[in-house]
């Protein structure tokens, strides 16, 4: 059985004197199933929203109001190194091996993390960045300034690149600042949708490669944070004033697609799908299960709620960690392959022009036989099952007594035409004489 896990981080003074609860530790690796238990604990974090990205061996925190980034690796279970950046962080997020920071004054910098190498952007929005995300081929950064900008990964990360760079496209309807963002991470274009949540009280839903608004929705207050669900059919926001709402983009008055209203009708959400408990307040972080049916959120008050998508019960209180929870990422249930694992991470250094890989091979280099290939395939392989389909093709087999008789039979009619070549020799041989 597939066991769930989540990291969450805090920020903030302790707000009771409650023993039970560590002091300095600043970020927590949960199991929610089949049983819930907190894993590890990592000490002397502080981090504030949108500030935590994680991937398999490494956890990157940014620092509350600081230019400093904590990585810690999940391997020694330790903070691994302290990384200084020029400018103060305030959001960051992991594209593959290349981690986006978002400063305080408006730049993309990012790092790849595996060779040192640092990339700064002009300070395209004229405020703080305040959420990145990541696609498969662009960064999503939203602002104070109300701004969203959609970069190119493959352009920030160009060797050659002379020219400053520049956002591939700007999405500026917002009227107020941008406090979250989420993304679908579907390299199809027409399906590359991500969401803007605003201080004015509203969602845009966009196609971020083309630019277009998909759909306005309006809330009776502005969303804190909001994520989508993990096919990208629903949308999960929780609002200032404690509501938690689901909006499903495909229900039967579709939002989206051919069969939808006009884009720019705006669409007013008002029925929650949940209220927070009194005593927990807003949610600050919001996060779903890979399978879609639980949501997490995390509360500054300590509370860390799970929500059941489908049943809709009163959510339950999985842990209280007795200071603000800022940030909650599940971890996927099943890891990606890789051929290669970085143990340490090279500090970011923007004087460097030659970089240095130092990798680790996961896997043997020579080609797998295929006994290990057939056991480490769950079910047939492709391989088997094509070669049964083409012996199902081909005319049976011959049994041994058939091939026998056909030898048998070549035999008789190799003597039997010796013997006409013999007879037809001594015909000719009396007709001359």
């Amino acid at each position: 059985m597939l066991s769930e896990k989540f990291i969450s981080s805090v920020n903030g003074p302790h707000l009771t004197s409650n023993s039970a609860i560590a002091k300095d530790v600043g970020i927590y690796a949960h199991t929610i199933s089949p049983t819930y238990s907190v894993n590890a604990t990592y000490k002397k974090s502080s981090t504030p929203v949108n500030s935590l990205a994680v991937n398999d061996t490494h956890i990157f925190a940014a620092q509350h109001e600081k230019a400093y980034v904590h990585v810690y690796s999940r391997l020694k279970g330790n903070q691994e190194a302290f990384v200084a950046f020029p400018e103060r962080i305030r959001c960051l997020t992991l594209a593959g091996d290349v981690l986006v920071c978002g400063t305080a004054e408006g730049r993309l910098m990012l790092w790849e993390i595996y060779t040192g190498r640092l990339i700064s952007t002009p300070p395209r929005h004229v405020q703080a960045v305040t959420c990145v995300v990541a696609t498969p081929h662009h960064i999503i950064s939203g602002s104070d300034d109300s701004d969203v900008h959609v970069w190119s990964i493959t352009q920030l990360l160009d060797l050659d690149a002379s020219d400053e760079h520049e956002p591939e496209r700007s999405l500026p309807n917002h009227r107020a600042g941008i406090t979250s963002l989420a993304a679908s991470q579907d390299s199809n274009p027409d399906t590359s949708i991500c969401v803007s949540a605003s201080k004015d009280k509203s969602c845009i839903i966009w196609n971020y490669r083309s630019g277009d608004v998909l759909r306005s929705l309006l809330f009776p207050t502005f969303p804190l944070c909001v994520t989508l669900d993990p096919s990208s059919r629903a949308l999960f926001s929780a609002c200032e004033d404690g509501s938690l709402y689901l909006v499903e983009f495909f229900a039967e008055k579709p939002l989206l697609g051919p069969s939808a209203e006009d884009p720019s009708t705006v669409v007013q959400v008002s029925s929650p799908f949940g209220v927070m408990p009194t005593d927990a307040g807003p949610a600050s972080c919001i996060a779903v299960s890979y399978d879609g049916t639980q949501l997490l959120t995390g509360h500054p008050k300590g509370q860390i709620l799970k929500w059941d998508v489908a049943d809709n019960k009163t959510p339950v209180e999985l842990q209280n960690l007795n200071t603000a929870v800022t940030n909650l990422i599940f971890l996927s249930p099943v890891s990606g392959k890789r051929l290669t694992t970085a143990a340490t991470v090279i500090k970011p250094s923007q004087g460097l022009s030659n970089y240095t890989l130092t990798l680790q091979f996961d896997t043997e280099l020579r080609p797998d036989s295929r006994f290990n290939s057939l056991l480490n395939t769950t079910g047939f392989s492709s391989e088997v099952l094509h070669s049964a389909i083409a012996a199902l093709q081909q005319p049976a087999a011959e049994t041994d007594k058939e091939q026998e008789l056909a030898q048998q039979n070549e035999e008789l009619w190799a003597i039997i035409n010796e013997q006409r070549a013999l007879q037809k020799e001594t015909v000719e041989n009396l007709c001359r004489d």
